[in-house]
């Protein structure tokens, strides 16, 4: 549903949200422990963001920093989904009951506004919702733009070298990585002063786990290009067994649709036991 804020080539789309299954399911995910479905299956979601949007304050809104970054790269596309995207996000969560959140520090606005509806429906109609806290990694909450290290990295820039894709294969990632932006300090250093080292040194811990303290004093006396060249290496060979499990995967079209279709009832039966106390609470009447 979130996805349709922006132009979206039908077909396509279709296509992508089996891809993006398969590629939850590769990366370790588990669909019989873990509820993996796709939004627009499970119709509660709109459902309980139409509720949340109506104690939802217009300033709150207009104050979220992805709204207003997306708004001035693209001027053309003012619509409204746009600006009520968090409050669809709010519902993402809180629909599940949901205690702890796994998200990367550029969301935490988000979780904040998630946080916010809740509080301010319970206060309202009394105890309905969980108030659902942050679950930021240590390493890799916030992965920066190769080619801008200001900007988060995202699959939308224009710019390919900007981002590493999991399905990038191993040329094109030791290639990105050799032409991300760094400094011309000459130091090997983890600093807000070197903020393309630095994001360089994150991903290496996140791949690895280190932290940037050991990763600095294994490279402190090495140049740039000998650390990008190991850790472009490093990052293609974490994402080889990905890659090839979604392979596999995504060649089963039978099964990830019975994925699809399984988790589908199991996220509307615990989806609707949340927006049928919902509904009760605001003098809905319901048969």
């Amino acid at each position: 549903m979130h996805s349709i804020t922006v132009n979206q080539v039908p077909a396509q789309l279709r296509k992508n949200s089996l891809s993006l299954m398969a590629l939850y399911i590769a990366t370790g995910i588990d669909p019989e422990k873990s509820v993996l479905f796709i939004q627009s299956h499970v119709p509660q979601h709109a459902e309980l963001s139409w509720v949340l949007s109506t104690i939802t304050y217009m300033g709150q809104l207009s104050r979220m920093t992805q709204y207003k970054e997306k708004l001035a790269k693209n001027q053309d596309n003012q619509n409204v989904g746009l600006f009520t995207y968090p409050v669809l996000m709010a519902a993402d969560i809180l629909l599940y009951q949901a205690d702890f959140v796994p998200v990367g520090s550029d969301q935490k606005q988000h979780l904040e506004l998630a946080r916010d509806l809740a509080e301010r429906f319970n206060n309202k109609y009394s105890d309905t919702f969980v108030v659902p806290e942050p679950l930021i990694p240590d390493s890799g909450g916030r992965i920066m733009s190769l080619k801008d290290p200001t900007a988060k990295m995202s699959k939308s820039d224009p710019d390919e070298n900007a981002r590493i894709l999991l399905l990038d294969d191993k040329d094109a990632i030791v290639r990105k990585i050799k032409r991300a932006v760094t400094d011309s300090m000459g130091e090997f250093r983890y600093s807000e002063e070197q903020a393309g080292l630095m994001n360089l040194i994150n991903i290496y811990s996140a791949f690895t786990g280190e932290t940037s303290e050991t990763i600095v004093k294994r490279y402190e006396n090495e140049n740039y290009s000998r650390f990008k060249e190991e850790l472009g290496e490093l990052v293609a060979e974490g994402l080889r067994p990905i890659q090839e499990r979604y392979r596999e995967i995504s060649s089963d079209k039978g099964y990830l649709e019975e994925v699809c279709k399984k988790n589908a009832q199991r996220a509307s039966y615990a989806a609707m036991k949340t927006l049928r106390k919902v509904y009760k609470k605001v003098g809905f009447y319901q048969v």
